[in-house]
């Protein structure tokens, strides 16, 4: 037994020390340690950088992130990274207080909001809730005119143009924070800047030939920034950062009527989501339900 103990013993210490090693080549690597809270600027990061950093992001892929708490390990993760990046908004309040408490001057931050023209969540015509049915008040849901809920939409990548605008603020940093290697990130940048103009100019084309520019969500609708971009009117179960997941009758008797006198074909739901209402409006219309990837996790 006191064999047993000893081995496994040396066998956890043996472990251990194998892990410091490992963390201090990292660290003697040279490389730049950046954490980004979930997989947009991941991605723009690993597009720029490519292996000149280590990158890791906190959400893990499928992760909700309207409900996320951060481990003790995501909190030292982000304490000892060069380059910190997050969306900000009421879904990343868990982030202020944690940067709150750091004091390095080293360490640089980039907040997604800060780097594009935000807009505000709204209430279309047809929504589950309106601001005034939060704090009891009667609810409208018919409303002739769409209004703010007065919280700011995060989801600021989904349009490609600002995602230039956020790619070109994580350039600049990664360039200030490692010389070295500035000719490779702005050559990778440039690369993934025409990518992004292609996959913009795609959306244009189809838009502007399309006879209908009505999107239907049977779902929360995070892609205001892109219909803004496209110039795209929208119906939806709830707003982008809703916690709701059951819609009212009324919700839903306004979505399946607005798919059938619009004679829209497809009605959209998001990755990962549920697709019961999508499934119900799209059956109760004649429609077809297909998926619109927000690329959120």
């Amino acid at each position: 037994m006191v064999t047993l103990v000893l081995c496994f013993t040396l066998f956890v210490q043996g472990c251990a020390k194998q892990e410091d090693n490992e963390k201090n080549k990292e660290v003697e690597s040279g490389k730049l340690r950046v954490v980004t809270t979930i997989f947009p600027p991941y991605d723009f990061v690993r597009e720029i950088a490519g292996d000149h950093v280590q990158l890791k992001m906190l959400l893990k892929p499928g992760e909700e992130s309207h409900s996320y708490e951060p481990t003790p390990q995501d909190i030292i993760a982000i304490q000892e990274s060069d380059i910190f990046i997050y969306v900000g908004g009421e879904n990343d309040v868990w982030v202020e207080d944690i940067l709150s408490s750091m004091k390095d001057p080293r360490k640089k931050v980039i907040r997604l909001l800060d780097c594009v023209e935000t807009v505000e969540e709204e209430h279309v015509e047809g929504m589950k809730e309106s601001r005034a049915h939060e704090h009891g008040e009667k609810e409208e849901h018919v409303a002739k005119e769409s209004h703010s809920v007065h919280e700011i939409d995060e989801h600021v990548w989904t349009s490609p143009l600002n995602a230039m605008k956020i790619t070109e603020k994580i350039k600049k940093v990664l360039v200030r924070k490692d010389v070295e290697h500035k000719e490779q990130y702005e050559k990778n940048a440039k690369r993934y800047e025409e990518e992004l103009k292609a996959l913009d100019r795609s959306f244009r084309e189809v838009t502007e030939q399309s006879k209908k520019k009505i999107m239907v969500f049977g779902d929360r609708f995070p892609f205001r920034y892109f219909a803004m971009e496209y110039d795209l009117e929208y119906y939806a179960a709830f707003p982008g950062c809703a916690g709701d997941t059951e819609p009212s009758a009324a919700t839903m008797a306004f979505l399946i009527e607005k798919v059938k006198e619009e004679h829209v074909s497809v009605v959209l739901k998001m990755e990962l989501s549920n697709d019961n209402i999508a499934k119900a409006v799209a059956e109760a219309s004649g429609a077809e339900v297909r998926i619109f990837y927000s690329c959120h996790n």
